[in-house]
Formats: C-alpha cells, structure tokens, sequence
C-alpha cells in the first residue's frame, strides 16, 4: 500500500473528480458512511446513543456532517458544531448542511460564548465525538479557536473518531504543535498518511483505518514514491529455500564488530543473522576478546584480529561485510571503517560505530564500491547528516530521502516507525515493533538480520525491517514489559514462519 503526501492526495482527489468524472459528494458520502461504520464498531450500538460532530469549514467537515446523518439515521442523538468562516465553506460541505437542515437537525456555529457553553455541556454527557476540524490540510499553528476545541474534547476524554487525520497533527510529517486531538481511531481516506505513524502524530491517532472511498485504484498507485512495508507487501521478499541449498550458497557473512566492555553488541549481531538462515558467519574481533566469543558463541565461527594491523580476514570470500555493533570508535578503529569501506568491494552493511567515522563527512560514502546499507537511530543520522534532531524528526521522510539519494545509500533510520530510503528516492515505511523494543541491542539483531539475509534476498533490507518488527511484535507477545534484544533475536524464527504462512495464504 502506498503512503501519499497530503499533495498528492489532494491531487488524487482532483483527478478523481475532474479526469474520471467522479462527484466529490459521491465521495463524501463513501468517507460519511465509512466514519459512521466506525463508530458503530466503538460503541457496539449507535441507537439511543449521544454523538457530538465537529465539523470545519472544508470537506473535512463535509465528512463530518455527513456521518451525522448516517448517525442520525441509526438512531443516534447528534448535536453539531461548525467553527471556522463561513465563506470559507465548500459547495459540497453546503449541500451537506442543506441535508440536515431540512431534516431538522441543529447546527450550532461556535461563535459565542453560549455557543461554547453549549458544548462543552454537550461534551460533558456524549458518548462520543466525531473530530471532522482540520483534516490533511493543517500545518504549522492552530489557531485559537481550533485549540480551544481540541483542548475541551481531549479534556472530556470521550470516544473520538478522527476524519482522515488527528485535527492538530501534520499529515506529512506527524509533527504537532499546542495540541491536537487525541483520537481512538482514525479513518483516513483514499491512502494512509506520513502523519500516521511518526510521532507525535502517531501517538494521538488510535487505530487506523484505510478506506479508498471509492477512488480509481489505479490513481492510488501512480508516481507515489512512498510504500507501506505490509504483509502483502512482504510476502513477495524471501523466495523458498532451493532444495539443493547448503552452506555454502545461503550467504557467508563477516561481522567486524565488538570492543571491550561491547562484546554483546557482536554477538547478537552474529546470532541474529545465524537466525535468518545464513549458512556461515564469522565474527572478526580484537584479538584479546576472542576467548570471550568462543564460549558465547557456538556456531559463529571466530576470527581474531590483530588489535593494531589495519585490515581484516578472507573478505574475498564472503558474500556480504557487516561492520559496527559494540565496535567502539578509537582513531584506529576508524581508520580501519574507512579502509573498508574504500577498499572492499563487497556488499557492506554500516551499522552504529561504523557510521560514526563519516559525521559530517558523509560524501566520503560515496566511495564505497557497492551501494552501502546504513542502519542509524535518529541521533547517529542527525549527527551524520548535521541536522539537529527536532529538525530531523520534523522532516523525517524527505531528509532521509535526500541523504539516500545524495550518498548513493540505503538509508535505514530506525524509531518508533523505521523509513528506510533508497537512492532512487523510493521511501518504505514500516510500522511494525514497539515500544518495548526500545531496549539496548535490539539495533544490532536487526543489523544481524539484515546481513544474514543478503545473500537470500535482493530484498534484504526490507526482509530484515519486516522480520524484525514482526520478532518483537511476537516477543512482546509473551513478555510485555522486560523485554530485551535477545528476546527478538529469538523469535526471528517464528517471523520467518509467519512470512512463509501469509504467502501460503496467498497462493491458496
């Protein structure tokens, strides 16, 4: 499923109208009826029940008051609150407005002080409340009237339903200001948003809902280079094992990791992509640390180091270089980052303190002679890119689609949401995980992941972001809170399993 700027929705939305004919009350009729079905799912019964519809100036609200209808019509007690100008209202949002009137139904403008007070007695008694204000139009600053809406209803704590997208919440970039509403579940039209699924967007806007609402399907996949990482999606990454496989032909993978005081960072690393199927991997480390490796770990082999020789073992017979979990950022070290990526010309994943060495000299990537994987949290980006991290946030999707494009890289930033970008200015997004994964390590099994898998896949890096969302997914299954890096590494199996299960699925 593709992932659509609010630009490009819109334009969606006018081509639909203007180039298939299709009537934009026809589709704020399917949006209508779409957010009522949602609310009868929260409330079990609409009949009898108290439902208050705020509605804005535009179309947005033309969705609201034609859920209010569809409400009214099940039995429900709505009571309805236009704010914004009314010559600001939209032909369709009239036509709406016309509807309800003539079967007489109150709308009050929030113009006045009694205006206010009526509703916030409306929101003292209702069961729930349909957010139809602001919708993907919204950046920057609410205005006042808008706040003081959104702060009453996230105050009153009922059931709300958001139209599109959290009235507050920008939708390309998640990004709020003052307030904005905090919603139990959002129904958003035509494609899902950016807003979505980065935070703090992501944390007011309850369960999602993607309904097309009848748009042209073929307007919903054109020249939108944003794609969400679903199941359907991910069913297409990881083809069968040939039954002729054997170590040799499922991926041999170096890991140059691990430091004194780090020596878990490697093996997870290691481990993790032991898990996804690679048929042989060799941990590279210190010299002095190997003892420690070689009863950790029992079939990663191990290759010590000389602690001062700048250079590593066998690279030419491998079929992918993981560089960086627990490898700490001595000069030597660096120098040795550098080495490699400059010299070696074999697939390299750059995970945490291989990404270090080129802060603030990321054109130095650009010597890499395949295109490198880069696995950042957001600091480790911010500071490779030079770009404060509120900045970064701000601006996720373009910024890293921008460093992708601009070091010939892929671009895997990790946080609650990961984007991955890719130099052809393709965006993936996966919203897979959770907060319980915010736990030291879980980054180098995904990094492991990722390595294992790249002689399995042309997909790797999306294989491994889907494997490992769905690891932690799992994992959190058996133990909510408590849960570490090991944990996932240990369900990446059970991903692989599920992955082979939708695809059956599918065929079947």
């Amino acid at each position: 499923m593709k992932v659509a700027l609010a630009k490009q929705m819109h334009e969606i939305d006018r081509s639909a109208i203007e180039e298939y004919g299709l009537p934009e009350l026809s589709l704020m009729e399917s949006a209508g009826h779409r957010v009522f079905e949602a609310m009868k799912n929260l409330l079990g019964e609409v009949g009898k029940k108290s439902v208050c519809i705020l509605a804005g100036s535009g179309n947005n609200g033309g969705d609201a008051l034609t859920a209010a209808r569809y409400l009214s019509n099940a039995g429900a007690r709505v009571k309805i609150f236009l704010l914004g100008e009314k010559d600001h209202r939209t032909a369709s949002f009239n036509v709406q407005m016309r509807i309800l009137r003539g079967m007489g139904i109150e709308l009050q403008q929030l113009d006045g002080d009694r205006a206010w007070e009526r509703l916030q007695v409306t929101l003292r008694f209702c069961d729930a409340v349909v957010d139809g204000l602001l919708g993907t139009g919204f950046s920057g600053q609410l205005r006042p009237g808008a706040l003081r809406l959104i702060r009453l209803v996230n105050a009153a704590k009922k059931i709300t339903v958001s139209i599109d997208i959290p009235s507050g919440v920008d939708s390309d970039s998640g990004a709020v200001g003052e307030a904005a509403m905090n919603a139990n579940c959002t129904v958003t039209l035509g494609l899902p948003k950016i807003g979505h699924y980065i935070c703090p967007g992501a944390e007011h806007t309850g369960k999602l809902i993607v309904d097309n609402i009848g748009l042209p399907a073929n307007l919903l996949n054109d020249d939108i280079h944003q794609t969400l990482i679903d199941d359907e999606l991910a069913q297409t990454f990881l083809p069968a094992r040939p039954k002729d496989s054997h170590k040799g032909t499922c991926g041999k993978i170096l890991i140059v990791a691990g430091s004194r005081g780090m020596t878990g960072a490697a093996s997870l690393a290691a481990m993790s992509a032991m898990k996804v199927g690679a048929g042989l991997v060799t941990l590279t480390t210190p010299e002095s640390l190997n003892p420690i490796y070689e009863v950790k770990l029992t079939e990663v082999m191990t290759a010590p180091l000389d602690e001062v020789k700048l250079g590593i073992i066998g690279a030419e017979n491998v079929d992918a270089i993981l560089i960086g979990p627990g490898l700490g950022r001595e000069r030597e070290t660096q120098a040795l980052v550098k080495k490699i990526v400059a010299e070696v010309d074999k697939p390299l994943i750059l995970d945490a303190d291989a990404i270090f060495p080129f802060n603030g000299h990321a054109d130095e990537l650009k010597a890499c002679k395949q295109i490198p994987i880069l696995t950042p949290h957001l600091g480790e980006l911010s500071a490779l890119l030079d770009i404060p991290v509120d900045k970064l946030r701000a601006g996720l999707v373009p910024e890293v689609r921008r460093a992708a494009q601009e070091f010939r890289a892929i671009i895997i930033a990790k946080c609650e949401t990961t984007i991955l970008g890719y130099p052809n200015g393709e965006i993936f997004i996966s919203p897979l995980g959770n907060s319980a994964m915010a736990s030291g390590g879980c980054g180098d099994v995904l990094a492991g992941t990722i390595a294992g898998l790249m002689k399995q896949t042309p997909f790797a890096p999306l294989t491994g972001v889907w494997l490992h969302g769905t690891a932690g997914n799992i994992a959190a299954e058996f133990k909510a809170e408590g849960l570490i890096a090991s944990d996932v590494m240990n369900h990446l199996p059970d991903a692989i399993k599920k992955l082979r299960i939708i695809g059956c699925k599918n065929i079947d």
